[in-house]
């Protein structure tokens, strides 16, 4: 699940991306840019196997080709220019790293026996709360929350994630999700919980059983 899964997630933002208003946004990223936000750009592209080059913060030619790369598959000009369209397409099927770090260390806490879709689980349903009224909206604020994650309170967050639970975490952040929109999930041999219990089921993938 790499860069062939490109053109069938970056087709579903068509529709979103063209409410957008057509003029390009003044802090548009192009070859000659520098900066963090440039940084931000080439991790993103990285993440999607378009960007191949080092990490650099300089908007040059392999930048250039990358973005370009990413627009023809979203279906967008492919002029190479990052401007506020391309990346409101970016930032829709990506997340920065500092986010995916978080979401592959409770991944890797929740889920570090699972399958590799039960780990694209589990990351998925901190994104799907991230975008539900009534949690946090951002993925820092999801995981952090009180008592959101008991890998948090109990210290196991904090242990350095697998590559399987980072890559999991990447297909999720690609809006990958084998829990069809799940908020909650848990273990039925382990939870007592009545309440979580009586949530609907949307799917079980290995031990853990996800609701709504």
């Amino acid at each position: 699940m790499k860069r062939k899964l490109g053109t069938l997630v970056l087709s579903m933002l068509i529709a979103s991306i063209l409410c957008l208003p057509l003029e390009a946004s003044a802090a548009s990223l192009k070859v000659g840019s520098k900066g963090s936000e440039v940084k931000d750009l080439q991790e993103r592209l990285y993440m999607l196997d378009y960007y191949k080059g080092n990490i650099t913060s300089s908007f040059g030619a392999s930048t250039k080709s990358a973005v370009a790369a990413f627009q023809k598959g979203a279906g967008l000009k492919p002029d190479g220019v990052a401007g506020s369209i391309t990346l409101h397409a970016l930032h829709k099927v990506t997340v920065d790293r500092s986010d995916l770090s978080r979401m592959a260390r409770v991944v890797n806490a929740e889920a570090g026996g699972e399958s590799y879709k039960g780990k694209i689980a589990v990351a998925a349903v901190i994104l799907n709360r991230a975008k539900t009224s009534g949690f946090p909206s951002t993925i820092r604020g999801v995981i952090f929350a009180p008592s959101a994650f008991s890998v948090v309170s109990n210290g196991q967050f904090w242990k350095m994630p697998t590559v399987s639970a980072l890559d999991a975490a990447k297909d999720a952040a690609k809006r990958i999700d084998p829990t069809h929109g799940a908020l909650y999930f848990y273990n039925p041999k382990i939870t007592n919980s009545q309440w979580m219990k009586s949530r609907p089921v949307t799917v079980k993938i290995g031990n853990h059983v996800f609701t709504k």
